[in-house]
């Protein structure tokens, strides 16, 4: 067999020696997806340790180099301390803070169970409304206040009690949902204050008016929530508790007793506010036929002290004192109402949409336990008036009844 040249072993030896020799480094170990989707560290939740994570990788790069211990663990096995030295060290750490480096204006976060000073200013009172000046993660805690000490003054069923006026004072000054909701025991404290004493002043209505039957509190009690819908006020409650007394309640066509608690506008009132367009057309074809019944009421000694200022009893003018009130004159008519002329000798009365009387009380005669006795006389002079009122709608409806009873006569005659 020929021998190779010399020249083809030495082209032989270069391409040998041209090869890099095997790296003795170990090929890298893929990483997990689930370490690297470990999401970064939140102000807002609670994650592990950076720390946890690193061991958490440190153990996957094990297990894929077939058991072999790295030289991070080595080292970590040398540099160990001693058992007794662990718990000392997990004590400090416990004491210090996170060094784990942050960002350049990253704010230290609170730990778990940790309340932060508030800064800013932000005082306690202030710590319900919406957009109070608090760092992110800071944890507050506000007591819920409770309601007002009765003081010397025990609360009673047939008296208002001081702290319920307090309350309208202070809802009329804070006519918010938030304040209300943090206010609750007080507004509770105040509803119950006032609805007991109106189930003490039912008892005494009833009693001087038969025509008023003995409804429960619901009915006859006006909510606190005002309707909104097409109002220029956006305030959402009434700075007054009120109620109302007729044949049906609170609601209905009748003439009704009228109570509102307020501070500085406690109003005690009665009659016929707004009616429909139907009946408010009968109730003026009754003034123009009979107007001798309407003076005569508004004539009386009562009615002329409590709510008319003390007039003579003169007709004329009572009826001028009694169309000349707010609640009348804020909604009469300019002109005359359509079918009557302008000289007619009642064209005060009958220019009207209300009918009523009212007179305003100082809060000192409404708190206290004089206060029933004060309410209660002022709808004692009231019943006349209002009895007349029901009385003329009664003749309406006795003059309605006929005529349907004559009309359907009519129609069983011409069917038979």
């Amino acid at each position: 067999m020929p021998r190779r040249s010399a020249k083809q072993v030495k082209a032989s030896a270069s391409r040998s020696s041209s090869k890099r020799p095997a790296s003795p480094k170990a090929t890298p170990i893929r990483q997990s997806k689930r370490a690297k989707a470990t999401p970064a560290k939140s102000s807002y939740f609670e994650h592990d340790s950076d720390d946890e994570v690193d061991d958490a990788a440190s153990e996957f790069a094990e297990d894929a180099d077939g058991g072999k211990e790295s030289v991070y663990d080595e080292d970590e096995a040398k540099t160990s301390p001693s058992p007794s030295a662990e718990s000392d060290i997990e004590a400090e750490e416990s004491d210090d803070e996170d060094e784990t480096p942050r960002k350049k204006g990253h704010k230290a976060q609170p730990k778990k169970g940790v309340t932060m000073p508030i800064r800013g200013g932000t005082k306690d009172k202030d710590l319900w409304k919406t957009g109070a000046n608090l760092p992110p993660g800071t944890q507050v805690i506000i007591k819920k206040p409770k309601a007002r000490e009765a003081g010397d003054t025990p609360y009673t069923d047939d008296s208002i009690h001081p702290n319920t006026m307090l309350f309208l004072r202070d809802l009329a000054a804070n006519n918010d949902r938030a304040w209300l909701k943090m206010h609750d025991p007080d507004y509770r404290a105040s509803l119950q204050d006032f609805t007991t004493f109106l189930e003490s002043l039912t008892q005494k209505v009833i009693e001087v008016d038969e025509t008023i039957p003995e409804l429960p509190v619901k009915d006859i009690i006006f909510r606190i929530y005002r309707d909104i819908r097409f109002s220029s006020d956006p305030t959402p409650y009434k700075t007054h508790f009120s109620a109302a007394w007729s044949r049906t309640g609170r609601k209905g066509p009748y003439a009704a007793y009228y109570v509102q608690i307020k501070p500085g506008g406690n109003l005690v009132g009665g009659g016929l506010w707004c009616p429909a367009a139907e009946p408010l057309s009968l109730l003026r074809r009754d003034i123009d036929r009979n107007p001798h019944n309407i003076k005569r009421v508004l004539t009386d000694a009562g009615i002329r002290r409590a709510f008319l200022g003390g007039v003579a009893g003169n007709e004329k003018k009572a009826v001028t004192a009694f169309c000349s009130q707010s609640e009348n004159a804020s909604n009469a008519l300019k002109t005359k109402p359509k079918g009557y002329e302008n000289d007619h000798k009642d064209i005060q009365l009958l220019r009207l949409r209300n009918f009523t009387i009212g007179t305003k009380l100082a809060d000192d005669e409404v708190v206290g336990p004089k206060g029933l006795d004060r309410i209660f006389e002022l709808l004692s002079c009231m019943v006349p008036f209002v009895s007349a009122l029901l009385s003329l709608r009664h003749a309406r409806l006795a003059a309605s009844s006929i005529r349907t009873r004559t009309a359907g006569q009519t129609i069983s005659q011409r069917a038979s």
